[in-house]
């Protein structure tokens, strides 16, 4: 799902990169980062308010994102 624009923004995905041993990162790669993680992110949700909708809920709670996760 490609997007022009994100609704998390991108310095916390520079921060992760560099939390995991990146000296320096490149706006190409925060941006390239951003896009996976936020597909990764969108897949989830989906999967958790299915989850949440099969179990006659309205709510997604914690448990329906760990088993989405899986």
């Amino acid at each position: 799902m490609g997007r022009n624009t994100s609704i998390i923004p991108k310095a916390p995905f520079a921060r992760i990169l560099m939390n995991a041993g990146a000296k320096r990162v490149s706006s190409d790669a925060t941006e390239a980062f951003a896009d996976e993680i936020t597909q990764i992110a969108d897949e989830i949700a989906s999967k958790a308010a299915k989850i949440a909708r099969h179990s006659g809920r309205k709510t997604v709670v914690g448990e329906d994102v760990k088993l989405a996760a899986k």
